[in-house]
């Protein structure tokens, strides 16, 4: 079973079991027929995978890593805010009639700050760091730019990372404000595993543990029986995982740097319906 597997069906039984409704008539999501879309939820959840011991690619299902990749890609490497840049259309019911998601996500990490040693965006910073202070606990990168919030199309649900060389592994913590668990909380698990993944690499580093903390970790009660169903079926064992080890520059990572072998899974679950 992968871990991917074990966090996801732990968190979703006790979202099911033991969660609280979110029912208020003034909840901000909407059905696209117009009904309130309403949620059961667990507050303050905490996964951990281990990196160095498999990749968390689920198996209940599968998750296509290509597309998982490029969008980590069009949001860290390209630092892009445009969906014009983006090779999938997950983006698109945020996007404006020039596909731009406002000063969102890429957008924030492409911000150029003045430190002691230059001027640097926060990955450039990250991979900086990596590289020459190792033993630093100021490794972080954060997307919650509150004077940009009303020019974003949607405010940063995966909106901070804390990295930290632990025993020349590197170790990462994902915060998330909201995660939606049927239709992101997989795809985000194995976006930021594969960004671990990258800079560890190029870091001259292993990956180490990557540590997901999520506030609102939630189902949304049309997704309910979809989950159910989900949760009772057939495990496999993890997939091996291998990124391109001639890549030493993070900007030369492509969405096919990473190789999926023995990727035994369920089927697919068709088109999740989304509330905007």
């Amino acid at each position: 079973m992968s871990s991917a597997d074990t966090a996801f069906i732990n968190t979703c039984k006790d979202i099911l079991e033991n969660g609280s409704w979110v029912k208020d008539e003034n909840v901000r999501p909407k059905w696209e027929d117009g009904t309130p879309a309403y949620t059961k939820k667990k507050f303050g959840v905490v996964n951990r995978y281990d990196l160095e011991k498999e990749f968390p690619l689920i198996t209940i299902r599968p998750i296509k890593l290509s597309v998982a990749v490029d969008e980590i890609l069009w949001i860290w490497q390209k630092k892009s805010n445009n969906i014009k840049d983006l090779n999938s259309h997950i983006w698109d019911l945020w996007a404006d009639e020039n596909g731009s998601i406002g000063k969102a996500y890429g957008y924030q990490l492409g911000v150029k700050h003045q430190y002691k040693e230059g001027m640097f965006d926060q990955v450039d910073r990250v991979l900086y760091d990596l590289k020459n202070n190792r033993a630093s606990r100021r490794i972080m990168t954060n997307l919650y730019t509150f004077a940009d919030l009303h020019e974003m199309a949607l405010y940063p649900c995966a909106y901070s990372m804390t990295f930290n060389v632990t025993d020349g592994r590197l170790c990462a913590i994902l915060n998330q404000r909201s995660q939606d668990m049927l239709a992101a909380n997989a795809f985000n698990v194995a976006q930021y595993a594969a960004l671990v993944y990258m800079f560890a690499q190029v870091s001259g580093l292993v990956p180490g543990e990557l540590v997901h903390v999520i506030a609102d970790a939630h189902i949304y009660d049309r997704h309910i029986p979809i989950v159910e169903e989900l949760i009772k079926r057939e495990v496999y064992p993890a997939p091996k995982v291998e990124l391109d080890k001639s890549i030493t520059n993070f900007y030369d990572f492509t969405a096919d740097s990473f190789k999926v072998e023995n990727y035994q899974h369920g089927e697919k679950i068709g088109k999740i319906e989304m509330a905007i």
